[in-house]
């Protein structure tokens, strides 16, 4: 696969350089002066906007994934491609959604370009995924690959804590003229994390029900660890998975009426048919149907209209307190 991918962008680019030998390099869009810098989904890049402030030095953000296609599922453009080969800083995820990154990077133009990778970052409290009682398992690869890592590591504030002060660090390093308008608005940011934190575990602590119960795909592993929160869940956080089996969907139903929960969880879409046919299939059909927003598929015009990370944190604690009661 990997090799394929090296091909395809290698392809991308030869495609770039050839529209692009009419121009004189001033002309291209990394090099008018203003740094430039990539992130591939929405908490990061709001995470980067939340740094830089008012902006001192006018860096350009691009947002890679800002028309609602899933981490999961996006392929890079050729445009994506020649923007992260000169830009001067670069952030992404590091998981197996990721694996074109790599071949991107070996094509680099700026080899003084700081790269991410937040997975990395967090070392070893990046967690791998975990199937649990009753989940659905996918059908087995034919080789048996290297563990995979829930990817989704920004539904946690905790690491966000340590991923945003990593971005800090990256954009002082790239404008050191205005490291302390950054280190001010980090340093902001940061109490805005904590307090929010202490309001989730307050919520938790006061809660009458400490589990979660998704009739969906479950991305939220983060934040349940964090909170000590136990969960059951369809499919693990990046699975394929659409159809639930008889099986998945009796245990879950059965495991609602067990525990007397008020509610089923999904992620954010449409499709909730998962979750209707569990409470359909509980004892007394009556529960709550409620939605965390996992923020993978936050678009361009949603951050427009003034969707920042906190706004939406503090929107599932909200609905997590309708859960847990």
């Amino acid at each position: 696969m990997k090799k394929y991918l090296s091909l395809f962008i290698a392809a991308i680019l030869l495609v770039g350089c050839l529209a692009g030998c009419g121009l004189d390099n001033s002309q291209t869009a990394a090099d008018n002066g203003k740094i430039q810098i990539v992130t591939t989904i929405f908490p990061v890049y709001d995470w980067v906007m939340s740094v830089l402030g008012e902006n001192p030095a006018g860096a350009e953000v691009t947002m890679l994934l800002d028309n609602g296609v899933d981490l999961h599922s996006y392929q890079p453009t050729a445009d994506d491609i020649l923007k992260i080969s000169t830009c001067d800083l670069f952030l992404y995820i590091g998981g197996e959604s990721d694996e074109w990154v790599d071949s991107a990077l070996q094509e680099a133009e700026n080899k003084d370009m700081i790269v991410i990778n937040l997975l990395d970052v967090l070392g070893s409290s990046a967690k791998e995924e975990e199937v649990v009682e009753g989940m659905q398992e996918e059908a087995p690869e034919a080789e048996p690959e290297e563990a995979e890592y829930d990817e989704h590591v920004w539904l946690s504030l905790k690491n966000a804590y340590i991923l945003i002060q990593k971005i800090s660090g990256a954009i002082q390093t790239i404008d050191q003229d205005n490291a302390d308008v950054y280190e001010k608005n980090t340093l902001a940011y940061l109490e805005k994390l904590d307090a929010l934190d202490a309001e989730y575990q307050a919520a938790v602590d006061a809660a009458s029900f400490h589990t979660l119960l998704f009739g969906d795909r479950f991305p939220f592993r983060y934040l349940a660890d964090d909170y000590r929160l136990d969960y059951y869940a369809a499919f693990v956080g990046c699975s394929a998975e659409t159809e639930a089996s008889f099986e998945t969907i009796t245990f879950l139903a059965r495991k609602v009426d067990e525990l007397s929960l008020p509610a089923v969880m999904t992620i954010e879409g449409t499709d909730h048919r998962i979750a209707e046919t569990i409470v359909q299939n509980t004892q007394s059909k009556n529960q709550q149907i409620l939605t965390l927003n996992s923020m993978q598929s936050t678009t361009a015009k949603d951050v427009q209209n003034g969707t920042t990370y906190l706004s939406v944190m503090e929107s599932n604690l909200s609905v997590l307190k309708d859960a847990l009661q």
